[in-house]
């Protein structure tokens, strides 16, 4: 069983663990499962422990021990020496001649062998021999054979395995020939040994006591403080290595050679090996000696860096004093120098003091240079403890004194200088403003006040600059007189002159400038008064002009002949105002100003009078013709605006009649709509024109009363009235007629647009058959999907067309009835169309379903046909491993299939039934085929089925594989989910992610069992095979263990990770926490006040302290946080930068709020202070007044209490004096605070004085109430007080007589305070004793025996004074005692502590690792921090003794004892704890380094056994694997280049150093270099394997995928459909087209990618070349066969398609001409508009037939194409559809000409008709015209009508034009033969014989208005001849002949002037007698008439006549031929009689 198997191995590898068999990575079912590499690897890791491991050989020369491998070479070699052709170098290659086996042989048993006559060359006769012999004679199992030694390389692992075995032989038989002589010696050497050990451990006790004394001496560090004695004890210790330390170096020696020996000898005699006790150990006597050799080191450095250091500071007290010196001797004269204050007493010498000053300033500021060297000096030697630094510093604290001295001297100096420069140069600045002041002032006194204006402006000017100057100087005289007063303060400083002197000077400044200041207003007002006058006269004079100017322009008498004119001079004159206005204010300015001087007495007030009446009288006249003018203007413009706006608005009515009085409303949509714009602007042009009529009225209104009541105004406005009233109505007629005439067109344009469409739509429709085939109905599919979005846009125009129907019938349109009957008709027609299309839809979608269901049977029943064929092609594999893996490959994807395809069968059965539904017809067929795929699927399930069956034993094996895929799909989904790279964001996130990752911990385990099984079944099916398919499993079975492994490295790698996280995550917690209690304390610190009362500075302490308590609580946990923060860090966390930028923020705010409440604790208990100073002076101060209250009681007038009132007030003045101490003690607090806090002074300072006042007032007022408590009763109070002085003193000197001087401390110092008590008795009693002299002298006065009294006092005050010395001497006996009970008691303590602290001083545990040196650093650290803290209190003890020492007592002795043994171990102490720190500094610096150099080694030993893995990857998936791995190792390897970089840093330094174990250091680096180096080359070995492995599975893969590719491709490439019609074949050629050029691009890349990975692995020398190769040719041969098959495809489909493209575009050609031809119509139009809507349609319709010719020439090129590349019936075929094509297309040509020249003629003759019918209504508008003319009354009435008659004239032969086109256009209709001939013929005639009817009617009116012109020219003519005649008739009847010649002559020349008249009047009677043409056409007809009457009657003339008069003669333009020909009608003639 399996589990026994892993059981016995398990026991075997225990054994080896406890063996100490490093075993990497290996477990029991390694070995089981047949692990060959691991399992090999176990073998030699055995061979190599019990074999190998335990040889050691010893040499002769050094006795080095060696193991292993090259203990076995050495041994091999020392065995041949000597042994010629063997040289043994290495176990491979020096063995494969055999000779160095048969050596070994001859060495060991020469019988054997002949050596010599073996021979070199005979390799294997050689190695057989050996083998054979050793077989044979000595047992050693033939291991190995000829064959495995001689090769090039022989296997170095069985070489050394066979040699072992001659090893272990030849040394048993050693050792049984050596174990004889060994039991003999065993005895005697036992006693020797035990001598031997004794003896060791004697000298080893001394040897480590005398070391460990030394060490302690050494160790010291207490050098003397001075040169001399270092010198000494460096002498001293040189003497202890020269002579003191030799001899214990070999007693040392000696007693390793003694260890040496007794251990030796034991373990020869194979006793128990001696092992000295622990300490004892030759390794701890060299750890000592170690140690004290380090001391010494240390020792003789500190010395001589002691010497160094004392030399130095001796030199340097040399330099110091040199410079010193130096120094002071410089400083005194420069003080010297700068003490002189020779300045001058003018600006100059001033001027040069100052520089000279500057130069000194200088000099001193470049001397402290040298000052701070001497003072750097003494620093220097105070910081280094010079022993005589006390001189030093008060020889610095000198030269700092003279220094500060000179800098004070130089700045007071500077000051004076400043100050006397500053005084010389106001003096200076003085003088040059009184000049400038004298200038000035002859410049103001000047007489000159100007003649003229611009003379005044220029002085003004000029006195202005003079003002500013002056102005200026005021800030200059006061900046002056400024700084000249600050140097007359009359103070006790400085003073560089008299302050009155400067108090003159400024004086006399400020006068002189006050009188220039004078003097300037003085002239100005001068200048202002003369400037004024003359300014006055000036713009007079310039008034007056203008004035005269402006009158000549208002006299004009022009108002302007029209509107323009009336403008042009209302705006002058409306500027003439303007400037009038302006003119106006100057003016009275100007008056004003003349009046003001008047009032102010000027000189020529009259003058100024005159001036302005005169100007006022004239500007009054000119005001008044303004006035006039402008009324005259104004009234002008009036009527000229009225009479052109009327006339514009006139204009504008007429041209607005004329167009909104047209009927046009347009003739299809777009000229309404063009005619609708128009009439909209017209529209709103007219509403807007209604303000310029109301304009007109307010005009009007405004005009004068006697125009605007004119009959002229009101006329034109009632008229322009009634016109806009006309062309309002008629615009909104004319809107209304559009609007409607607008939707009715585009409401018909609309609806035969939809219709047209329907027409179309419907016809394809009712041609329309649904296809059977598929690929029909997809086109026809197609189709009516594109059809969808045209009906909706139809739909929308319908819609469209339904609205407006509605609105027009809803307005009432004049052709509702129309309206009505088209749309309806439309809704009809649209809704027939869509019910056909629904119907049509319906069918498709039927016809649809049917053979999607028929294609997808095809499609299932071919799928389910294809995996029978699968399975039973499954028949051919076998039940073997590899049959099924094949098969699983095969039916893996198969169960999706079959699964598939039953979905499929249960879709299919569904639409079956649907279909059988809607489709009874087919229902037969559908079911049919249904039941022919069931069966097909049930035989496929059947096949499976038997395939199952037949398996067998192979299902279990199928079962394993599966349950293996499905394990390594669980195995890569896991390994997916534990390298999700999701990192958590909080510690809530962070906590989920962990437990999801320990559940998948759990699922890895509860699949723990599974794997196991998996290992087993694997194992089971492939032991023993050899095939290629079960070395795949085997493979897959190793990728699991790989897979396996790595899960669980990953899963611990992402543990390590989320454990990292969430360590960070609860650090940021925790941060959170921490930044909250920081921000806290901010806060606090921040928000904290200073108290004002002591209460309140107490508590705020406590407060404060308090919160510090806390803070040291929080201390801890921000600590905690801090250093968690740090050890994530540096344990490597992912977030460490965060961390530690967080920890430095943390820890900085940590310390900041730190030294922040520190500051703020101090601060507080300042403040403290300063309330408890404040307090006590409150309480001071209300003592003192509560006693000066007692102290002002003068109560005492009874003689019976006197003396009590005496001895309390005697009281009361010894407690003042006792409390005096009271007031002192705060004055000596307050001076003691305001030194400590200097802020405090003015607080301080202001409390004491206050305090002293009051205390010297209750003082002066106790004095004089006990004055006058004495003076009441002086002899009583006086003997009282004596007695009780006696009384006192008696007491006291029994106290002072005690000799009780104390026994300890304690009695000592209570004995000291009852000495003070008495003290302070002594003092007030002495103030007593002093006071009776004062009462002896008072009571004198009034006793007579003063020397009675007098003697009482001097034996009182001398027994007082007796009591003094004894009181005193008792005190210093008191103190001397407690001196010396403490300073015995601190020694005490002292020494104690010292020892106490000694013991781990002198401790000589160093630790043993790393750990342990690190916390004996730190106890060590803890030690010396606290004997530096405890220094200062040795020192005090030091100097309290000298003090002890110098009294000379008897305890001298014991104290200067007591004192040396103190310092003894103080010494002792500090050196031991040096010494410790060193030995543990260097302890801790190579345990540091064997650490790091451990772990480097472990490190690399790991990643070498990695690297020198033997393993082959099986597979891609496992080379990727192993390559990742390695680059994952081989990075680390090179990343770990800085660590081995650091180690050997490290390594070196401490060699460099000196350190102790410098030789063990340096081989252990060497050791890991050396190790590093080789894993390096390992690591660069491995990855080139793992490459060109990986590389070639690479291509392998890609060979393999490209190759299968390219088969897929030549399946699809091969295929031989070519297309049922032509979107069949489409279809396939877009396929295959998309086919070709994917797998053009895509296989060529891949092509050219695998030849080129192919390329580089052949060039590369891969291993595997050959192979690839081939893998290359094969591969390039496919691609190229694939690429001509696709070739040779795409030429077949390009011939298909053109065939069936051409027969497809000639049905379809055929089909549109057919469509077109119907679409032909027969109407041909009924009025003009619609024969031109007509021919555009026809165009359209042309237009669109020649891409449809475009389409069949193309189509007749193709058929030539075709025909020659085809024959046989497909070229017959061809020509067939060809000839069908053109005979349909001629056809279609003809008849669209034939309908083009239709509409032609169509549109030429309505053309006609229209320009007839426009004629005709012209001529019958003229002949009306010509018939309604009014007859004329007289010449001048018959001009204007004849004139009138001409403008008909010329209007007639203006359309002689249109005429003569008419009559063309009809004459061509005529020509070319038009259908409508006999009617165009009518109407010319009619045309022809209207316009002769028109010019017959102008020629009759015309020659009867000429007959009446010269009808009534005669008639006027004949009243004038009749009126000369009756004028001339009393002429002729006078009978005067005159009375005189004169007369007679002058009644001659009167008739000779008549004479004269007459004949003039002869031509005109002439013309009168002539006869009219009136007159002769009536001779005319009366003849002719006489004619007729005298000819017979004849018919036939007659009708000749008439036919001819019918006839009539036109030219070519139609009028008569003979225009003059007159012809008078009989109506004429009778109007003509009748009119005269």
């Amino acid at each position: 069983m399996r589990i026994h198997c892993l059981e016995n191995v398990d026991k075997a590898l225990q054994f080896l663990k406890e063996q100490r068999v490093h075993l990497e990575n290996m477990g029991s079912h390694d070995i089981v499962d047949g692990n060959h590499r691991l399992t090999l690897g176990l073998i030699w890791t055995i061979i190599l422990r019990f074999q190998i491991q335990d040889i050691s050989v010893e040499t002769e020369d050094n006795k080095e021990k060696r193991s292993a491998k090259d203990a076995l070479l050495l041994w091999c070699q020392m065995k041949t020496a000597g042994y010629s052709n063997v040289n043994i170098r290495n176990f491979s290659t020096s063995w494969r001649d055999g000779l160095a086996f048969n050596a070994l042989i001859h060495k060991h048993r020469p019988d054997l062998i002949d050596f010599d006559k073996l021979k070199k060359s005979n390799a294997h006769h050689n190695l057989q021999n050996a083998f054979n012999l050793a077989e044979q004679h000595l047992g050693l199992t033939k291991l190995l054979d000829p064959e495995d030694i001689s090769v090039d390389h022989p296997d170095e692992k069985s070489v050394i395995t066979y040699v072992v075995t001659y090893y272990h032989y030849f040394s048993k038989m050693k050792a049984l020939k050596v174990e004889g002589k060994r039991i003999g010696k065993v005895l005697d050497n036992a006693i020797e040994t035990e001598k031997m050990v004794e003896k060791y451990e004697s000298l080893a006790s001394d040897l480590l006591e005398w070391i460990e004394q030394t060490i302690i001496i050494l160790n010291n560090r207490k050098f003397a403080n001075a040169l001399l004695g270092v010198q000494q004890q460096l002498q001293a210790f040189n003497t202890y290595r020269t002579v003191e330390k030799p001899p214990k170096f070999t007693e040392k020696g000696n007693l390793e050679v003694l260890l040496f020996t007794i251990q030796s000898k034991m373990r020869a005699n194979n006793q128990k090996v001696y092992m000295p006790r622990e300490g004892k150990l030759i390794s701890d006597i060299n750890k000592a000696w170690e140690r004290l050799e380090k001391a010494e080191h240390e020792r003789e450095l500190a010395l001589r860096t002691e010497l160094i250091r004392q030399e130095k500071l001796e030199q340097l007290a040399r330099r110091f004093d040199r410079k010193a010196a130096m120094r002071e001797t410089w400083l005194s004269e420069n003080q010297r120098l700068v003490s002189q204050d020779n300045f001058g007493f003018d600006l100059q010498a001033v001027e040069a003091a100052t520089k000279k000053h500057e130069a000194i300033e200088t000099d001193i500021t470049a001397y402290e240079e040298r000052v701070q060297a001497v003072l750097s000096v003494a620093k220097e030697l105070e910081v280094e403890h010079y022993h005589d630094i006390k001189r030093i510093t008060a020889r610095k604290d000198n030269v700092i004194r003279l220094w500060e001295y000179l800098l004070e001297l130089l700045k007071a100096r500077r000051q004076r200088l400043e100050m006397n420069l500053g005084l010389q140069r106001v003096f200076q600045e003085m003088l040059y403003i009184m000049d400038w002041m004298d200038e000035m002032k002859m410049l103001l006194l000047s007489q000159d006040y100007g003649k003229h204006l611009l003379g005044v402006e220029d002085l003004l000017q000029k006195h202005a600059l003079v003002e500013a100057d002056i102005a200026i100087q005021a800030d200059r005289v006061k900046a002056v007189s400024t700084n000249a007063t600050k140097y007359s303060v009359n103070d006790d400083g400085y003073k560089p002159c008299d302050p009155q002197v400067i108090e003159d000077r400024v004086s006399h400044l400020e006068f002189c400038y006050q009188e220039l200041t004078q003097l300037a207003a003085e002239r100005r007002a001068r200048l202002e008064e003369s400037r004024r006058l003359w300014k006055f006269f000036w713009e007079m004079a310039e008034e007056e002009g203008w004035i005269r100017e402006k009158e000549q322009i208002l006299s004009s008498v022009e108002h302007g002949k029209d509107l323009t004119g009336a403008l042009r001079l209302l705006s002058q004159q409306r500027a003439l105002e303007d400037e009038m206005s302006g003119r106006a204010g100057h003016l009275k300015n100007s008056i004003a100003e003349g009046e003001a001087m008047v009032h102010a007495d000027h000189f020529a007030a009259t003058k100024i009078q005159e001036r302005i009446a005169d100007l006022q009288a004239q500007w009054v006249a000119l005001e008044r013709l303004a006035a006039a003018r402008k009324k005259k203007l104004e009234e002008a413009l009036a009527l000229h605006q009225f009479q052109t706006d009327a006339d514009d608005v006139d204009a504008w009515t007429l041209d607005a009649l004329r167009i909104v009085s047209s009927g046009e409303t347009g003739h299809d949509e777009f000229s309404t709509q063009a005619l609708v714009r128009k009439h909209k602007d017209a529209a709103a042009e007219v509403a807007s024109y209604r303000t310029v009529i109301d304009l007109l009225h307010e005009q009007a209104g405004a005009l004068p009363e006697e125009e605007a009541e004119s009959e002229e105004v009101r006329g034109r406005l009632v008229g322009i009235e009634e016109r806009y009233r006309e062309v309002s109505e008629l615009t909104k007629l004319r809107k209304q007629a559009l609007q409607d005439a607008l939707a009715r067109y585009k409401m018909f344009s609309e609806a035969n647009a939809c219709e047209v469409w329907i027409d179309e739509k419907e016809q394809w429709l009712n041609c329309m058959e649904i296809p059977e085939k598929l690929e029909d109905l997809e086109v026809v599919q197609h189709r009516f999907e594109s059809l969808e979005p045209e009906m909706n846009n139809q739909a929308s125009r319908v819609a469209v067309v339904n609205q407006i129907a509605r609105q027009l019938m809803h307005n009432g349109h004049p052709s509702e009835k129309d309206i009505k009957t088209q749309q309806d008709k439309l809704n009809n027609r649209w809704s027939q169309f869509r019910d056909l299309v629904d119907q049509k839809k319906e069918s498709l979608h039927s016809a649809l379903g049917v053979q999607n269901y028929h294609l997808e049977c095809n499609e299932t029943k071919s799928w389910i046909k294809e995996k029978t064929k699968v399975i039973e092609s499954t028949q051919e594999l076998g039940n073997d491993l590899t049959g099924v893996m094949a098969l699983q490959r095969k039916l893996t994807g198969m169960e999706r299939d079959l699964a598939a395809i039953e979905d499929k069968l249960g879709d299919l059965r569904g639409e079956a039934e649907r279909l059988a539904e809607e489709h009874p017809d087919q229902a037969k067929p559908i079911t049919g085929r249904l039941a022919e795929i069931t069966a097909v699927w049930e035989e496929m399930k059947n096949t499976l089925k038997n395939r199952e069956e037949s398996l067998g034993e192979a299902r279990k094996l199928q079962q394993f594989l599966r349950e293996l895929d499905d394990f390594q799909s669980w195995l890569s989904r896991t390994q997916t989910a534990i390298a999700s790279e999701d990192m958590p964001n909080t510690l809530t996130e962070a906590e989920k992610l962990m437990a999801q990752h320990e559940g998948i911990k759990s699922e890895i385990q509860n699949y723990e069992e599974d794997y196991q099984k998996m290992r087993d079944m694997g194992e089971m099916v492939t032991q023993g095979q050899t095939d290629a398919q079960y070395m795949f499993l085997r493979q897959r079975l190793q990728a699991l263990d790989t897979g396996w492994n790595e899960l669980h490295k990953m899963w611990e790698n992402r543990q390590n990770l989320l454990t990292q996280s969430h360590a960070y995550q609860l650090f940021l917690r925790d941060t959170k926490q921490t930044e909250a209690f920081l921000n806290n304390q901010e806060y606090v610190l921040a928000h904290t006040e200073m108290p004002t009362t002591l209460e309140g500075a107490e508590a705020a302490i406590k407060k404060q302290e308090d919160f510090m308590t806390t803070m040291d609580a929080n201390e801890d946990k921000i600590n905690g946080v801090v250093e968690a923060g740090r050890r994530l860090a540096s344990d490597g966390n992912i977030n460490a930068e965060r961390i530690l930028e967080r920890v430095s923020s943390i820890d900085d705010r940590h310390k900041k709020n730190r030294e922040a409440a520190v500051e703020l604790l101090m601060r507080l208990k300042d403040n403290r202070d300063l309330q408890k100073f404040l307090q006590d002076c409150q309480e001071l101060s209300l003592w003192i007044n509560e006693k000066m209250l007692t102290a002002q009681d003068l109560t005492y007038d009874e003689a019976r209490n006197l003396h009590s009132k005496w001895l309390k007030h005697q009281a009361f003045m010894a407690e003042l004096q006792s409390n005096k101490e009271w007031l002192d003690k705060i004055q000596k607090d307050g001076t003691l605070l305001v030194s400590e806090k200097p802020e405090t002074e003015a607080v301080v300072k202001e409390k004491l004085s206050a305090l002293h006042a009051m205390w010297e007032e209750l003082e002066s007022t106790t004095q004089t109430k006990a004055q006058c408590l004495f003076d009441a009763n002086k002899a009583e109070l006086f003997t009282q007080s004596c007695a009780d002085l006696d009384k006192w003193m008696g007491g006291l000197e029994g106290q002072i007589q005690s000799d009780d001087y104390g026994k300890d401390l304690t009695s000592v110092n209570i004995l000291l305070k009852k000495q003070q008590m008495l003290e302070n008795q002594v003092e007030v009693r002495q103030r007593e004793v002093v006071e009776l002299q004062s009462q002896v002298k008072a009571l004198g006065q009034e006793v007579k025996d003063t020397e009675e009294v007098d003697g009482r006092r001097q034996l009182v005050e001398n027994k007082f004074q007796d009591l003094l010395e004894p009181l005193r001497r008792r005190r210093n006996f008191l103190v001397e005692s407690r001196e010396g009970h403490q300073f015995n008691r601190d020694v005490e303590d002292e020494i104690l502590w010292v020892q106490e602290r000694m013991a781990v001083a002198t401790s000589c545990d160093h630790g043993h690792n790393l750990q342990t040196v690190q916390l004996l650093i730190k106890k060590n650290q803890t030690l010396q921090k606290e004997v530096q803290g405890h220094q200062p209190r040795i020192d005090d003890i030091l100097e309290r003794s000298q003090s002890l020492l110098k009294d000379e007592s008897s305890n001298a002795d014991m104290i200067c004892r007591r004192l040396a043994a103190l310092q003894e171990l103080w010494r002792q102490l500090m050196e031991e704890a040096e010494r410790r720190h060193g030995r543990l500094e260097e302890a801790h610096e190579a345990q540091q380094y064997y650490f790091d150099a451990a772990e480097a080694e472990a490190w690399m030993s790991e990643q070498e056994l990695y690297m020198m893995s033997e393993e082959k990857a099986k597979d891609e998936l496992s080379a990727v694997t192993m390559q990742k791995k390695h680059q994952i190792v081989e990075q680390a390897v090179e990343d770990y280049a800085e660590t081995v970089h650091l180690l050997s840093k490290t390594s070196r330094g401490l060699v460099a150093d000196g350190h102790p174990e410098s030789e063990r250091i340096s081989m252990r680096q060497s050791q890991v270099d050396k190790l590093y180096a080789g894993l390096k080359d390992l690591s660069e070995e491995r990855r080139g394997k793992l490459d060109e492995r990986l590389r070639l599975f690479q291509l392998n893969r890609e060979v393999d995928d490209l190759e299968q590719w390219i088969a897929e491709r030549e399946v699809v490439a091969g295929s031989h459909e070519l297309g049922q019609d032509y979107e069949h074949v489409t279809m396939l050629q877009e396929r295959f087209r998309e086919f070709a050029r994917d797998t053009g691009n895509i296989g060529q890349e891949r092509v050219d990618s695998v030849n080129r990975m192919a390329d580089e692995l052949i060039n590369a020398g891969h291993g595997d070349a050959a192979t690839v190769a081939e893998w290359k040719d094969g591969l390039n041969e496919a691609w190229a066969d694939l690429l001509e098959l696709i070739d040779t495809r795409t030429q077949i489909l390009a011939a298909s398609f053109e065939l069936h493209k051409f027969y497809h575009d000639g049905k379809e050609i055929l089909v549109r001409i057919m469509d077109k031809q119907k679409k032909l119509p027969e109407e041909v139009g009924r009025d003009q508009n619609t024969v031109e809507t007509l021919q555009r349609m026809h165009t359209t319709f042309e237009h669109d037939i020649q891409a449809l010719g475009t389409q069949v020439r193309q189509l007749q090129d193709d058929a030539v194409r075709l025909q020659s590349a085809y024959a046989g019936d497909k070229a017959d075929d061809i020509q067939r559809r060809e000839s069908e094509v053109l005979e349909a297309w001629r056809s279609l040509l003809e008849a669209c000409d034939g309908r083009r020249v239709r509409l032609l003629d169509t549109g030429d003759k309505f053309r006609f008709f229209s320009m007839v019918r426009d004629l005709m209504l012209w001529m019958d508008d003229v002949i009306r015209l010509i018939e309604a003319q009014e007859n004329p009354r007289d010449v001048s009435s018959v001009e204007l009508l004849m004139n009138n008659h001409q403008g008909i004239k010329a209007e007639i032969d203006a359309r002689n034009d249109s005429f003569t086109a008419c009559i063309e256009l009809g004459k061509a209709l005529l020509a070319r033969k038009h259908y409508a001939s006999e009617e165009i013929k009518e109407k010319l005639l009619q045309l022809t014989d209207k316009r002769k009817e028109m010019i017959d009617k102008w020629e009759d009116r015309w020659e009867w208005l000429r007959l009446i012109l010269e009808v009534h020219q005669f008639s006027r003519d004949a009243g004038v001849a009749e009126a000369w005649l009756l004028g001339q008739e009393p002429y002729l009847s006078s009978r005067e002949m005159g009375q005189s010649v004169d007369e007679v002559e002058k009644l001659i020349k009167r008739h000779e002037a008549f004479e004269k008249s007459a004949a003039t009047w002869e031509e005109r009677f002439s013309a009168l007698e002539r006869l009219t043409t009136l007159e002769l056409l009536e001779v005319r007809r009366l003849q002719e008439e006489e004619e007729r009457m005298r000819r017979p009657p004849s018919p036939e003339p007659l009708v000749v006549q008439q036919q001819e008069s019918q006839q009539p003669s036109v030219t070519q333009n139609g009028l008569p031929s003979d225009p003059d020909s007159p012809r008078v009608s009989t109506p004429i003639w009778s109007y003509l009689f009748h009119s005269e």
